[in-house]
């Protein structure tokens, strides 16, 4: 099974983290398929830099978030309160002529 989870990095007592897409089994610091984005609990606000299309791609093919991904998903609704992948659809790009 693959997961959308949070792999921990930064020195110590300052951590940021990636958001990386990885196989259930690898351990939380390990071999990732991945990165998706990164999130730093450390500054005001929070920072999350989210790649919307390739989260909504690994939601939409079955992928199951952790639960402090669950929290960035809902924050940036790619996902429902009830935990349901929603449907994203990429804002469409202006061409200049």
């Amino acid at each position: 099974m693959v997961r959308i989870r949070l792999r921990r990095m930064g020195a110590k007592k300052s951590p940021f983290y990636r958001i990386v897409v990885a196989d259930k089994r690898s351990p939380r610091d390990g071999r990732f398929i991945e990165t998706i984005g990164t999130y730093d609990p450390n500054t005001q606000p929070e920072t999350v830099d989210l790649k919307m299309d390739r989260a909504a791609h690994w939601l939409s093919v079955g992928a199951q978030p952790s639960d402090g991904v669950v929290r960035i998903l809902r924050r940036a609704n790619l996902i429902d309160e009830k935990g349901k992948a929603l449907p994203y659809e990429p804002a469409a790009e202006s061409s200049a002529a």
